[in-house]
């Protein structure tokens, strides 16, 4: 399945007379609309020169987590630590975020561009323990080719 959205993905981005902001919401859809396990999908931001992130194109429920400061919730961890946070099972974090109470799981990917994290996408799941290695290598590699298109 990856492989397939891999190419999907690339072609999407590739399309440079398509406004960045559509391509990327793009890439929210096809993933929430062809990974089973994937409920909501969006990209955060670094907003501007401040300490915290701004909601980006996503897919999925609307969320009132538009802001999110440095530090605060899982995307705010990952915005400080440059590191893949896996949440198995989100009850069990003290510093987490909920944007919907049907969400059991999530994954967020820094988005590095020339080595600064900018950004990242932030994948919930209605499903515990939705999120593997895979999906991890998986969204590292649409965090690049996205990095690709911003440069």
């Amino acid at each position: 399945m990856f492989d397939d959205l891999k190419r999907k993905i690339t072609t999407i981005l590739d399309q440079k007379e398509t406004s960045t902001d559509l391509r990327l919401q793009q890439v929210c859809e096809l993933l929430r609309n062809t990974v089973p396990h994937y409920d909501w999908v969006g990209f955060y931001f670094k907003n501007g020169n401040k300490n915290e992130l701004k909601l980006g194109p996503y897919a999925g429920q609307p969320t009132e987590h538009t802001i999110i400061p440095f530090g605060k919730g899982i995307c705010g961890q990952v915005a400080i630590s440059n590191e893949n946070f896996v949440v198995p099972d989100v009850k069990a974090q003290d510093n987490y975020i909920a944007c919907s109470l049907t969400v059991k799981s999530e994954i967020v990917v820094p988005l590095f561009l020339k080595g600064e994290n900018i950004g990242q996408i932030d994948i919930d799941s209605n499903t515990l323990n939705a999120f593997s290695h895979e999906d991890e290598r998986f969204l590292e590699f649409v965090n690049r080719e996205v990095a690709k298109t911003l440069h």
